[in-house]
């Protein structure tokens, strides 16, 4: 079928516009019609200069929609379902059994490399030109995208469909983080480093578990009042002097019990871990640095580092929960959300980077 997608086609150049021929639905697969898809930072590796991620490629990954059609051998998923698309994992080895998909031996092919495994491209220019749409298994900056029933969730009908695509990555890796992997509970003390969508997300979470004391970090004003209207207890500018010592204050002295970093910033890394009482544990989501250089001591007396993914949350579980927290007004994850048309992406881009939005999502 034909559809319209945004392509990059190099590194550094802009977004096209451009129509494609898309494949059917084959075994697993759903075909779903886009309404709306959030851009991440992690849609900015495809601008990562080499080949990780191969070009012509179509990015996206916090896609929702309205199934259109279903391929053989998918269950639990019809036409006229709608759905969040969220990342893809095969299903059948032991992390995955383990209800730990995010942890699955091949995600990096299933969703970095935006190929499908057999090699098949599921998308052509009308010359035949072969362009990637295997992004997180749906590359869904588009009209239309494929996902597999692995990544596809069916949701709520009664709610905007439009708005949710953000809770297939960004906003599930917040919260997850913070209700699952870290497990905050109630009158816990949590700092959160990055006070964009994942951060954000990481806040309203912590107010859902409860803690008492909730630090934001950022070095964006705007971020930090909105934080604050969210959740937050207390924030911080990330250019004050004295980060760690501050928030050691504000949890009497001793530290918190959890800090989570949404910068893969190696300084404001170290931060988070120095934030921390002994014992306390520092969760790593962001995405960038090769290396990270820690003070050893303080990790000797007891402090834990825990690299996350995708909130070690199961997608199919974990996002009509947050949903669910929606409705009852605990988890306004709306109020992130600033809409572009797709054909504005470029933009949009721009304003992600810079910090003028916290969460643009591209309406086809």
């Amino acid at each position: 079928m034909q559809i319209n997608a945004a392509v990059l086609r190099a590194a550094d150049a802009p977004y096209t516009i451009e129509s494609l021929d898309l494949a059917d639905p084959g075994p697993g697969e759903v075909l779903v019609k886009i309404a709306g898809t959030g851009m991440c930072h992690t849609d900015l590796l495809g601008r990562v200069p080499g080949d990780l991620v191969g070009k012509p490629v179509v990015l996206g990954h916090e896609g929702s929609g309205v199934v259109e059609a279903v391929g053989p051998d998918v269950a639990g998923i019809a036409v006229g379902d709608h759905v969040v698309m969220s990342f893809d994992s095969c299903g059948t080895c032991d992390n995955c059994r383990a209800a730990n998909p995010g942890a699955c031996p091949q995600m990096m092919a299933l969703n970095m490399l935006a190929m499908p495994l057999d090699g098949r491209p599921r998308a052509t220019t009308g010359d035949g030109e072969a362009v990637h749409t295997r992004w997180f298994g749906q590359s869904s900056f588009a009209s239309h995208a494929l996902g597999t029933v692995r990544n596809v969730v069916p949701v709520s009908r009664d709610v905007p469909i439009e708005q949710l695509g953000p809770l297939g990555c960004g906003i599930q890796t917040g919260a997850g983080s913070v209700l699952i992997s870290l497990g905050v509970r109630a009158g816990d003390s949590i700092a959160v480093f990055g006070a964009g969508a994942v951060g954000l997300a990481a806040v309203m979470a912590a107010r859902v578990a409860g803690a008492t004391t909730i630090v934001a970090v950022d070095l964006h004003e705007s971020r930090l009042d909105l934080a604050r209207e969210l959740g937050a207890t207390h924030v911080l500018n990330g250019a004050d002097d004295d980060i760690a010592g501050q928030i050691r204050a504000l949890a009497g002295g001793e530290g918190v019990q959890y800090s989570f970093d949404t910068t893969a910033v190696p300084a404001v890394v170290a931060t988070a871990v120095a934030s921390l009482r002994t014992t306390g544990v520092c969760g790593l989501v962001g995405v960038g640095a090769a290396e990270y250089t820690l003070d050893a001591n303080l990790l000797l007396m007891g402090r834990t580092v825990k690299g996350i993914i995708e909130g070690d949350a199961v997608p199919q579980t974990f996002i009509p929960k947050m949903i669910e927290l929606w409705r009852q007004g605990w988890f306004p994850f709306d109020r992130l959300i600033t809409t572009y048309p797709l054909d504005q992406i470029n933009q949009a881009e721009q304003d992600t980077t810079s910090g003028k939005v916290v969460k643009p999502v591209l309406i086809p």
